[in-house]
C-alpha cells in the first residue's frame, strides 16, 4: 500500500481564501459520508511502533546482493529466535531435542551471504508487511516443514488461532491459521506432485508405491483455492523419486521406475518440469489471482550409509563448506530444471502484471547434513527404524529460509513505493 502525504501552502490574497471557505465546507461534509461508506483500515495495535514506510525503505540501507550465494559462519548464541520449549506450535516429527538429540552445534549457526549481510528474521515487520492479506505454502511436507518454521518465527509477536475446521476437513493436510489482530491468514495446501496424481498399485498406497500423473491437470486441492491467495510459496521434490507412469492428454506419455516394457521409460525430471510448469500456467491463467508467487527451490536429502530404505541416516553434527560438498549431480539436475520453468513463468506473467520470483535455498541446504531430525523426530505413520533425512529440525537451518522470505518481500514492497 502507498501513502502520500499532501502539502499545504500559505494562501497569500484574500480572494483565495474567500475561494476556499465554502470549499472547505463542502470538503468536511463530504468526508465523513465517505468514511462511512468506506472506513479506514485498523489502526496499528499500541504496542506496534512499526512505521510501515520506514519498514519498506529500512532495506536501502542494506547493499542488496545474491542473498542465496554464501557460507555458513559459526553464531555460538544460537538458536537465534526461539526453542522447542518457547514454541508449542511445532509438530513432534521436526521437534528432534524433545525426542533425544544429544548436540546442539547445528543451531548455532547462521548463513552469511558472500557480498552482503542477511538481516534478521523481524516478526513485527512481516506481521506489518503481511497485514489484512494472506499466505499459502503448496507442496509437500518439507513446505508444511517451512511453514511450521514460520509459525515459531512469529511466535514470540503474535500467536494464530487454527481455524482450519472452517476451511477443510482434512486438517491433518490442510491447515489454516489466523492472526486476528493483523487480519492475517497463513495455511499449508498439500499437494507432493503439485498435478493430479492417484495410487497405482493394486496393493495399495505405500512409501515407494506406483503413482499416475496427470502433468496437464493442476491438482483441485490447491488449484481451486489458491486464486485469492496473496503470497504463494510453491515446492515440491522428493516424492517424483517413486514410480510414477505419466499423462497427458489422458494418454500415458512415459514412466519412470514402472516396471512396465510396454511403456517408454523416461527420467523424473521430465515430469519434474511438466508439474512445474502446469503449476504455473495455473497460477497465470486464474483471473482473480494477483499475488506474488515463489518457487522455493529443491530441499536435498543427505542420507549416508545407505539409502532411506536401507539403513541410510544422517548423524553428521556440522555443516559442509563449500569446498567439501558442491551443488551437482541430480540434485542440480532439479534446481535447474525448477529454475528453468520459473524463468519462463515470470517472463510470461509479466504480459498479465504477475510477479513470480526465485526462491532459492538448493546452495545454502546442500551444506547442512546436520540439519534433519535423522531419529530424533516422531511421525505418527513412520516406520521408526527409518531416518528422517528429508525434514529439518526446528530451531534449525529451516528457519533462514524465512530470512530470505522476509527479505525477498520487503524488496517487493520497496519496487512499488
Amino acid at each position: 500500500m502507498k501513502f502520500h502525504s499532501t502539502e499545504y501552502s500559505t494562501v497569500k490574497n484574500t480572494n483565495t481564501r474567500l475561494f476556499l471557505i465554502p470549499f472547505s465546507l463542502l470538503f468536511l461534509t463530504i468526508i465523513p459520508l465517505f468514511l462511512l461508506k468506506n472506513p479506514p483500515p485498523p489502526p496499528l495495535k499500541p504496542s506496534s511502533n512499526v512505521n510501515i514506510s520506514d519498514l519498506i525503505i529500512s532495506g536501502e540501507k542494506l547493499k542488496e546482493c545474491d542473498i542465496f550465494t554464501g557460507q555458513w559462519v559459526p553464531y555460538p548464541k544460537g538458536p537465534a529466535y526461539y526453542t522447542n520449549a518457547s514454541c508449542n506450535l511445532m509438530i513432534d516429527q521436526q521437534n528432534c531435542m524433545k525426542f533425544g538429540r544429544p548436540d546442539t552445534d547445528f543451531m548455532k549457526w547462521r548463513w552469511r551471504p558472500d557480498d552482503c549481510e542477511l538481516p534478521f528474521f523481524d516478526a513485527r515487520q512481516f506481521l506489518e508487511l503481511v497485514r489484512g492479506k494472506s499466505m499459502a505454502f503448496v507442496g509437500d511436507s518439507v513446505g508444511r516443514n517451512q511453514m511450521q518454521s514460520l509459525l515459531c518465527l512469529l511466535a514470540h509477536v503474535a500467536h494464530p488461532k487454527d481455524v482450519s475446521n472452517m476451511y477443510t476437513t482434512d486438517t491433518a493436510y490442510f491447515k489454516y491459521w489466523l492472526y486476528s489482530a493483523y487480519n492475517f491468514t497463513l495455511s499449508t495446501l498439500w499437494s507432493p506432485f503439485l498435478v493430479k496424481s492417484c495410487d497405482a498399485d493394486p496393493d495399495g498406497h505405500s512409501l515407494n508405491n506406483l503413482m499416475n500423473l496427470y502433468l496437464d491437470t493442476p491438482d483441485e486441492s490447491w488449484a481451486n483455492h489458491i486464486e485469492s491467495f496473496d503470497y504463494v510459496i510453491i515446492s515440491a521434490g522428493q516424492w517424483f523419486f517413486r514410480p510414477m507412469t505419466f499423462y497427458m492428454n489422458g494418454e500415458i506419455k512415459g514412466c519412470h521406475k514402472c516396471d512396465n516394457a510396454n511403456i517408454t521409460d523416461v527420467t523424473n525430471y521430465y515430469g519434474y518440469r511438466m508439474a512445474f510448469r502446469t503449476a504455473f500456467r495455473t497460477l497465470q491463467r486464474l483471473k482473480g489471482y494477483k499475488g506474488v508467487t515463489f518457487l522455493r527451490t529443491y530441499s536435498p536429502s543427505h542420507f549416508e550409509n545407505g539409502a532411506w530404505n536401507a539403513g541410510g541416516n544422517c548423524a553428521r553434527t556440522r555443516p559442509f563448506t563449500s569446498e567439501e560438498m558442491k551443488l551437482e549431480g541430480y540434485e542440480l539436475e532439479l534446481y535447474l530444471t525448477q529454475v528453468e520453468e520459473l524463468r519462463k513463468a515470470e517472463k510470461e506473467g509479466k504480459k498479465n502484471g504477475l510477479i513470480f520470483r526465485l526462491l532459492s535455498t538448493t546452495e545454502a541446504m546442500v551444506l547442512r547434513p546436520d540439519g534433519h531430525p535423522n531419529y530424533h523426530g516422531i511421525s505418527p505413520d513412520r516406520n521408526k527404524t527409518v531416518a528422517d533425512c528429508v525434514h529439518w529440525c526446528l530451531p534449525g537451518p529451516i528457519d533462514t529460509w524465512n530470512e530470505f522470505l522476509l527479505y525477498m518481500m520487503k524488496r517487493e514492497a520497496r519496487r512499488n513505493v
